[in-house]
């Protein structure tokens, strides 16, 4: 047996999740909850804490989300953040969660009205179909694994609960004291699974930056191609508006572009389109080939991100080019909207 068919749910799994997703539907618990009242439900298999928030007060968007351990939290308040400041981000690539929504039947895939064929289920009306997805950073929303749809049954079942509770106490989620979580941890002793509430704290820890080390040689290579200085240059990546998938049983991702641009004019001096995994090193490899194709290097280079600073400072240090952390990069911004026009256009 193959390891997709391994990962993928049984009816009865299915089955489960639908019945837990319609019975948290009728609840209607957005109209009372919010989605920063956050709580946890830890996966009693993997111990890993899903953090959960409810949305639908708005009225656009129904749904649970389960942000999942260290890595969804921080997915989380970067979210919260965008709405906050109103700042144009890639939060929606760098989702880390599970997603039970409530939509219309034209928002629903094949493989969503094939397995809803197969239990016999009804849906009628606005936003009552449910859609179940995983959110992984950098790749389109897939179909949940065997897994996933377990733990989103039983997140979807406790959180009714702790709804109905918080609709009757407005306190229970406020905690005691800041970056404390409420959460429901599982006592599985004696077979069947008894839920604790305790108030838990989730370390976030700095996020790692990417700082390469070139070895002497090849700095002195580089250094022995130049031949001039060219103009400023703004620098930048983000991920492309379409996806790739190379295998048919692959979840297809969304790659990185990486974009040059001469300041002075807003010139596109090269683009690459990297993997999502590797985009950093190709970000810097790219830059390098740039180089050494054109013998020149640029007399300052720009770039917004903090990763880019760091991933830059050493090469930019040797070859003496001044290297500033700047919050807008116009042109690049202006190659970027265009970029992502003339892709919707080929769509």
């Amino acid at each position: 047996m193959s390891k997709e068919k391994r990962n993928e749910p049984t009816l009865k799994e299915w089955e489960d999740l639908y019945e837990a997703a319609i019975d948290f539907r009728k609840i209607e618990c957005w109209e009372w909850m919010y989605d920063s009242d956050l709580f946890g439900i830890q996966n009693p298999d993997t111990e890993e804490i899903g953090y959960c928030g409810v949305l639908g007060g708005l009225g656009e968007v129904f749904a649970l989300n389960v942000f999942l351990g260290e890595n969804g939290l921080k997915g989380y308040f970067k979210m919260m953040n965008q709405k906050q400041t109103s700042k144009d981000s890639e939060i929606l690539y760098l989702q880390d969660c599970l997603m039970a929504s409530f939509g219309n039947r034209n928002e629903l895939a094949s493989r969503d009205l094939k397995i809803i064929k197969k239990l016999d289920l009804k849906f009628r009306g606005k936003n009552q179909w449910p859609i179940f997805r995983r959110y992984k950073p950098g790749f389109f929303p897939w179909f949940p694994t065997k897994e996933e749809v377990k733990f989103l049954t039983i997140a979807l079942q406790q959180a009714k609960k702790i709804a109905l509770r918080s609709k009757e106490n407005n306190e229970l989620l406020n905690p005691p004291e800041e970056g404390l979580f409420y959460v429901l941890v599982p006592d599985k002793k004696g077979g069947a699974i008894k839920w604790q509430e305790k108030w838990l704290k989730q370390e976030l820890k700095p996020e790692g930056i990417y700082i390469p080390i070139l070895s002497d040689s090849y700095i002195e290579k580089i250094k022995s191609i130049v031949t001039s200085e060219g103009n400023d240059w703004e620098i930048d990546y983000f991920y492309a508006p379409f996806t790739i998938q190379k295998k048919k049983d692959e979840i297809p991702y969304y790659p990185f572009i990486c974009l040059f641009i001469e300041r002075s004019m807003g010139l596109i001096i090269d683009t690459h389109i990297a993997k999502s995994s590797d985009y950093l090193k190709e970000f810097l490899d790219t830059f390098l080939n740039i180089i050494e194709h054109n013998k020149m290097i640029p007399s300052k280079l720009f770039v917004k991100r903090k990763k880019c600073y760091f991933l830059f400072e050493q090469i930019a240090e040797e070859l003496g080019v001044e290297l500033q952390l700047v919050k807008k990069l116009g042109e690049l911004n202006k190659a970027k909207k265009e970029f992502f026009k003339r892709t919707h256009m080929n769509r």
